[in-house]
């Protein structure tokens, strides 16, 4: 990337803070992944994260800071929707959401699986890790960056591959088009939560004031193209990494970071 960027900040979302209501955290984790769904918002991800797993020889995905699971649930129905096989997922989340991922599984047996129990993506237990490829998708932007570095370090330790997304770059503009499809999702959430559904609509005014926030940090959050290569730098050579934009309705448009084990 080149031209004048904005610097990183590490500011907070509410979604990140312990002190917040359970159910208004749930709240915006469940509401992103319904905007990205019904906004197809990943649907131009698919074509990367298919070359991805093409060039790593993957069929089995880790998915790390899983959140409410939705990517995972996206990119099986895109491949689908493009006649391919999609990989088989395995959620994972250091605050795992089993209720959710228990009805994204009993959906797609085929290609959703979970892990209940809390797992550290800066300690992968070498069981969970065997053979699968790495994904964080619209979640590496909440650590800061060490733990970041760590989280990437130890998606390479032993996987083939790691794949990073997230819904935008640095600006803040990048946000808007995630606007009317996120306002709806919250609006729409609560009747389609799988618990706490009578707090998650007393709290929708709340969830639609601190939504915009959130997202407007997520954009001052996302780590550059340049700070993704530096913290992958002391991997030297054996990896090979690629960074790429993919977009989406409203003039909306993500990136992507992979890396390969060669060699």
């Amino acid at each position: 990337m080149s031209g004048f960027q904005l610097p990183r900040l590490q500011l907070f979302e509410f979604n990140d803070l312990d002190a917040a209501p359970r159910a208004l955290r749930e709240s915006l984790i469940e509401s992103l992944s319904r905007a990205l769904d019904w906004g197809r918002m990943l649907r131009g991800l698919a074509a990367p994260f298919a070359a991805f797993l093409e060039e790593t020889r993957a069929t089995e995905v880790l998915d790390l800071c899983a959140g409410a699971g939705g990517p995972a649930m996206i990119l099986a129905e895109e491949f689908r929707r493009a006649g391919k096989t999609p990989p088989r997922f395995l959620l994972t989340d250091l605050q795992p959401h089993p209720e959710v991922w228990e009805a994204m599984r009993v959906r797609d047996r085929e290609a959703i699986d979970y892990v209940a129990e809390p797992v550290d993506a800066t300690n992968i237990p070498t069981a969970l890790g065997a053979g699968r490829v790495r994904m964080i998708i619209n979640s590496l932007h909440h650590l800061p960056p060490p733990l970041a570095a760590a989280v990437l370090r130890s998606a390479c330790a032993e996987g083939p591959g790691v794949f990073v997304a997230e819904g935008f770059e640095r600006n803040p503009l990048r946000f808007l088009p995630f606007t009317p499809m996120g306002a709806l999702s919250v609006l729409v959430n609560p009747w389609l939560s799988p618990r706490n559904r009578l707090a998650k609509l007393a709290m929708i005014p709340l969830t639609l004031a601190v939504a915009p926030w959130d997202g407007f940090v997520s954009t001052l959050r996302v780590y550059s193209e340049a700070e993704l290569r530096e913290m992958v730098a002391p991997l030297g050579a054996s990896f090979k990494w690629s960074y790429g934009t993919f977009p989406f309705a409203l003039g909306g448009r993500g990136y992507w970071f992979s890396g390969v084990r060669v060699g």
